[in-house]
């Protein structure tokens, strides 16, 4: 897992891990219980997501790219959730990431992002275990299987079993 993950309090791990029972992660579910709600919009071109207080102050809404393809979408869902969980005290109005996951937060933290989303979608532990089990069965491309399983991009989840 990534130091952001570490960084979360315990009770905030516990809450997400309910939610990684089984691939892929529930991620709707996950962004509810954290009191956060998730839609589909038109976003403007090169927009993939956007993470905002709610109308009315009442927590926070998250708008995903209704034409991303939905393995781009899940990304987008669990980056900005990681914003929610990571940097929450700098949301403030808002804050839109565009294709390459660039915001008006530094790289760094768009980095944190991306890290923190990545361990939320695929925990190392289930990843391990559907890895195992596709080895075993003499699954020919394995990260792509994992991808699949995961619903999660074939480069995202190069980039996680590589590491």
């Amino acid at each position: 897992m990534s130091p952001e993950w570490n960084l979360l309090p315990p009770e905030v791990r516990a809450r997400i891990q309910e939610f990684q029972d089984v691939p892929p992660i529930r991620l709707p579910d996950l962004a509810r219980a954290l009191g956060v709600s998730v839609k589909a919009a038109t976003l403007a071109p090169g927009i993939s997501g956007e993470i905002r207080p709610a109308e009315g102050g009442n927590g926070f809404v998250i708008r995903i790219n209704r034409h991303d393809p939905p393995k781009r979408q899940r990304f987008t869902v669990a980056h900005e959730l990681a914003h929610f969980l990571l940097h929450r005290d700098e949301i403030g109005a808002g804050i839109e990431d565009d294709v390459l996951y660039r915001s008006n937060l530094s790289d760094r933290r768009e980095h944190q992002a991306n890290r923190l989303a990545a361990d939320i979608l695929m925990p190392d532990v289930l990843v391990g275990e559907a890895r195992e089990e596709a080895e075993e069965i003499g699954v020919g491309d394995v990260v792509l299987h994992l991808a699949e399983i995961f619903g999660v991009s074939e480069a995202a989840m190069r980039i996680k079993v590589e590491r």
